[in-house]
């Protein structure tokens, strides 16, 4: 008595109305079959199928219990349980049209941007009622992996041979893309040392003159930039020893006739660019 007593006191949920539409079937017959156990496992089996019954209203659904009635009756029904009563209402409701919905999901679900974890949670969700096992199983499941994945599981030397093993693997794969790519992100950015003009950005650009613009990262320095972020000059790593800086006293440019640079870098050559670019720093910076 003690412990029919603790288990009538344990609140269960009860099933939605059941009007007979094809996707209710299962969450109907879950959620009254939990019930029957906690609550109405001592019940008479006609009580059991009476109070499902009175679950079910609405729609062709109405019909359906009325000719069920009727045939209880008389005697002439095969359901004689609640189980038996489920079974009815599984093929009498698009149970098959239910499986072949999961076939059709089966067939059109895909990893995409998810992880791995994701897509095999819900591949195994969707598998569970469609009737797929074995090798038919195994295609689907590839079939919607990300292609650098499916292309790893073929590479290898030894295939999974079941549903499990491949989606373990799989599952193991993408993790160790995801986190190479963080890593790779993580390496890839160089840190700027205190004193150092930071990497410049976006490649070369060729200026006037011959000069080289280059596109330069937060760290000015105290050079000119236009309004673009570009700076009249090339671009040297204060860590690379310049070779030519010895003798570049001795150059003499073909432009001017001066000694001491080259054509490319003189000043009269490029003088009006370098007033125009000094008139665009002043503008931007308020005339300071």
């Amino acid at each position: 008595m003690f412990l029919q007593q603790q288990e009538s006191q344990v609140e269960v949920a009860r099933p939605q109305i059941f009007s007979g539409k094809m996707e209710e079937v299962s969450a109907f017959i879950n959620v009254a079959h939990i019930y029957i156990r906690m609550k109405m496992i001592e019940e008479a089996v006609t009580t059991q199928v009476a109070w499902v019954l009175s679950y079910v209203q609405g729609g062709v659904a109405e019909a359906w219990k009325d000719n069920l009635l009727d045939e209880l009756a008389k005697g002439e029904s095969e359901v004689e349980s609640a189980e038996q009563l489920f079974t009815k209402i599984r093929n009498d409701f698009g149970e098959t049209s239910e499986e072949e919905r999961k076939i059709e999901q089966l067939r059109t679900i895909e990893q995409r941007e998810r992880t791995c974890d994701e897509y095999v949670q819900e591949f195994k969700k969707v598998a569970r009622r469609s009737s797929y096992e074995g090798r038919p199983l195994i295609k689907e499941f590839k079939r919607g992996l990300n292609g650098a994945i499916r292309r790893k599981l073929a590479e290898a030397e030894e295939l999974p041979t079941t549903i499990e093993e491949w989606q373990k693997r799989a599952v193991r794969l993408d993790r160790n893309q995801r986190r190479s790519r963080v890593e790779k992100r993580m390496l890839g950015r160089k840190a700027v040392h205190p004193g150092e003009n930071a990497q410049p950005r976006g490649g070369l650009y060729g200026g006037r003159g011959g000069q080289i613009m280059q596109r330069w990262g937060d760290s000015r320095g105290g050079n000119i930039f236009n309004k673009r972020g570009y700076q009249l000059g090339p671009w040297r790593n204060p860590n690379i020893m310049d070779v030519n800086r010895g003798t570049e006293g001795d150059r003499k440019c073909y432009h001017c006739g001066k000694f001491g640079h080259m054509a490319r870098n003189c000043w009269d050559k490029n003088k009006a660019r370098v007033v125009e670019m000094l008139q665009e720093f002043t503008k931007e910076n308020g005339g300071q």
